[in-house]
């Protein structure tokens, strides 16, 4: 994993791109030394969001799970909606 200042970054930034689409690198950039945001491939982007979609799906069967031993029952996307005032 490569780690650079913003200002490194800003100068080489197609190099920096073309090292985290060709090559797969991670780059973390850096400002008065704290670690601020990263440029990673797509790849990793996606693996990220399906490992929290599935975490969020555990959530999400554990509340049902936990909400059917009581008796609630679950309220229609709808109702929610006009719950919500969405």
């Amino acid at each position: 994993m490569t780690h650079l200042t913003a200002t490194e970054a800003r100068r080489s930034f197609s190099e920096t791109l073309n090292n985290v689409r060709y090559n797969k690198e991670r780059v973390v950039l850096h400002r008065n030394g704290k670690d601020f945001a990263a440029i990673l491939p797509v790849e990793d982007l996606e693996l990220l969001e399906a490992l929290e979609d599935r975490e969020d799906a555990k959530i999400l069967k554990r509340a049902i799970a936990a909400a059917t031993r009581k008796g609630e029952k679950p309220i229609p996307l709808d109702e929610a909606r006009k719950r919500l005032g969405l």
